[in-house]
């Protein structure tokens, strides 16, 4: 009797150790941006990605729309990085951006650097291959890319 009841009481307390949210942010990224400020690099690539003239203009195309709905859903506001792809994936490797688009699929060189999402859309190529067109977020940063990916496959998205 008393070693059941010792058992019982010990099954109790490691199944108590197993209460932790999966998934899970390290650096708090979903938490963060929800309800706060949702910070995204983005590079041109028509038409996934535009950016027009002027100072203060928004970025336009097919993610950036994304983006904003997304970023709705979470109760966040936008704020937008314009440069480079290479120096804008720096920047989300280095924790400064939370999510990358300009038109990226998942052959990008990227991929071993930075999460890539599922995709959200599949497109052909001029040379008639066919593309998954993904965006990048933190590695490691689940919570969110789960978040993101949920929001991605329960949109219509039409190029």
């Amino acid at each position: 009797m008393t070693r059941t009841l010792v058992a019982s009481l010990l099954s109790v307390a490691l199944l108590g150790g197993c209460s932790a949210t999966i998934p899970t942010d390290p650096e708090g990224t979903l938490d963060r941006v929800t309800g706060g400020t949702l910070r995204v690099g983005v590079s041109p690539n028509p038409p996934w990605t535009d950016l027009p003239d002027g100072t203060g203009a928004e970025p336009e195309g097919i993610e950036p729309g994304l983006v904003r709905d997304f970023a709705e859903t979470i109760d966040a506001d936008v704020e937008w990085t314009a440069g480079g792809e290479e120096d804008l994936m720096g920047r989300l490797e280095d924790r400064e951006l939370d999510l990358v688009v300009g038109g990226l699929t998942a052959r990008s060189p990227w991929s071993s650097h930075v999460a890539l999402t599922y995709r959200y859309l599949e497109t052909v190529a001029a040379d008639g291959q066919k593309e998954l067109r993904v965006m990048a977020a933190p590695m490691g940063e689940n919570a969110f890319l789960v978040e993101l990916e949920r929001f991605l496959l329960t949109t219509e998205v039409r190029p």
